[in-house]
């Protein structure tokens, strides 16, 4: 494709405005700016871009230097997935914490709290929060990212995290629509496919949208799934039947709609980035994330002349481009009038109630993560007093959540019980070798999804033949019985997960 020239002209600005690309470093790059300045609205920060909050909070007033009302966006979900808090491991709990406590005001105050976090550091949208009914058990890439299977209660943990994150001026992007629950494939690497029918989708995935767009989203994310009961042909990213006849019409939804990230396989080793790209605002998409892989300004420029030499060819009409740039506008707008003047949510100091003393809203996470345990004792239990051998059983990590990022308790119940040991197991061997490992020390065995992972199952068979004083914490979504002389359930992997269950292990 023939380069088209830099310029200021509206197609032009129209072009770079729908775009949400990323960048590499934790400073942002010349060609980064100079585009902000021809016309580039948004931009995506990812755990690359992360050391601490005062370097995110420069990078972003950098940002702002050259275009006061930028969209600084980012997949701050909490639980396992965090961007800004990559290294260490989120201070908050995820969804699925969130919706095995079942608190609504909890929900609220969790996501205020990291609204404010990512406000305080510049950034003013949130690729949160997950929609999606884990109604698959088996799906490998929602799982502990949805508040659950049940569609109610998913739908008004979705609306309080709205409306939490928002009190705080962040806007939230509900994803991944229409619903991306019922799945067995990650669309990070191929196209998912959701056989049900149509009534199905009525009262199950559509639910949760709907909460949201009650609750005020400004943003929602589409997923790069097909739907045949919708649209036969075309992925929901791609599909106007889904996107505009849906979302829009059939559910009156009027703000933002943000693409999930185009360089997924779903998408580009199916239509390509640039193909996919023109398709997604043809078919109602008005933002085009890109960047999570692909963070370089040929990419940019790519994408950016794709869409213009789509609409001087006919093939995209220039007042949908137009219409799309508009609303990507009218956000950055909602966003710049919100940066003063954060509201906190009446219900956050009952939602945290005594536990978390004066300084409830920055425990806020804490609190959640140990509502969010479920411990059974065992015929064995017996009370950890001596430093143990934590074997954690990990599986590979989905690329939402990255392998980055650490997990576990080792770390945590280290502080509380100084001398533990852990090393880390994968594959058939696993549970010997673990056993093998820890000697005559108490064991503490840390699964992630055991019910998806056959090998998982067995190393914990071996583990609690041999030795059944052991201690089995869940991370993941706890799908099997309560196993091991302790069973801990946190709900999910994050920091503060960890810290809960060390807790309960060592009986702080």
């Amino acid at each position: 494709m023939t380069t088209i020239a830099s310029g200021t002209d509206t197609l032009t600005r129209d072009a770079l405005a729908v775009l949400q690309p990323g960048f590499t470093g934790t400073s942002a790059p010349s060609w980064l700016l100079r585009r902000l300045g021809e016309g580039l609205a948004s931009v995506g920060l990812f755990g690359r871009n992360i050391a601490t909050p005062a370097q995110v909070a420069a990078l972003t007033a950098q940002l702002r230097a050259e275009r006061d009302d930028v969209l600084v966006a980012i997949d701050e979900e909490g639980g396992d997935v965090t961007r800004l808090e990559v290294r260490t491991g989120s201070s908050f709990p995820g969804n699925h914490a969130l919706g095995a406590v079942d608190d609504t005001a909890l929900t609220e105050a969790v996501a205020h709290e990291l609204g404010r976090r990512l406000a305080a550091c510049g950034v003013n949208l949130n690729w949160a929060p997950s929609a999606d009914i884990n109604s698959n058990v088996d799906n490998p890439v929602i799982g502990v990212r949805s508040f659950g299977a049940d569609t109610s209660l998913v739908a008004r943990h979705t609306a309080a995290y709205v409306s939490g994150l928002q009190s705080a001026g962040v806007a939230a992007c509900t994803k991944h629509f229409p619903g991306h629950g019922d799945t067995a494939v990650d669309s990070h690497h191929a196209m998912p496919r959701i056989d049900a029918e149509l009534s199905v989708l009525e009262s199950r995935e559509l639910v949760p949208f709907r909460a949201a767009i009650e609750a005020g989203t400004r943003a929602v994310m589409s997923a790069h799934i097909l739907v045949p009961a919708l649209d036969p042909v075309h992925p929901a990213t791609l599909s106007r039947r889904i996107l505009t006849g849906l979302l829009r019409e059939e559910l009156g939804y009027d703000g933002l709609i943000v693409t999930d990230g185009m360089e997924m396989q779903a998408i580009s080793a199916t239509y390509g980035i640039e193909r996919g790209s023109v398709l997604a605002i043809a078919a109602g998409a008005d933002a085009i994330c890109v960047g999570g892989g692909l963070s370089d300004e040929p990419t940019v420029l790519r994408l950016r002349d794709a869409l213009v030499a789509a609409v001087r060819s006919g093939e995209l009409p220039e007042e949908r481009l137009a219409d799309a740039a508009a609303r990507v506008r009218a956000l950055a707008a909602w966003t710049a009038s919100t940066q003063t003047t954060p509201s906190t949510p009446s219900s956050a100091g009952s939602a945290v109630g005594s536990e978390a003393g004066s300084d409830a809203r920055t425990d806020v996470g804490l609190v959640a993560a140990r509502r969010a345990l479920k411990v059974t004792r065992g015929a064995h239990f017996a009370p950890v007093t001596e430093a143990p051998y934590v074997a954690a059983f990990t599986p590979v990590a989905n690329i939402a959540v990255g392998d980055e990022t650490p997990w576990g308790v080792a770390a945590e119940l280290r502080r509380l019980l100084p001398g533990t040991e852990t090393g880390s197991f994968t594959g058939e061997r696993a549970g010997a070798e673990a056993l093998a490992a820890a000697g005559s020390r108490r064991v503490v065995a840390v699964v992630r999804d055991a019910h998806r992972h056959t090998w998982m199952a067995e190393a914990l068979d071996i583990l609690l033949a041999a030795r059944p004083d052991t201690v089995v914490v869940e991370m993941g979504v706890p799908q099997s019985p309560p196993r091991g002389a302790l069973h801990i359930a946190t709900h999910g992997a994050a920091r503060v997960c960890g810290l809960a269950a060390a807790e309960a292990i060592a009986g702080a």
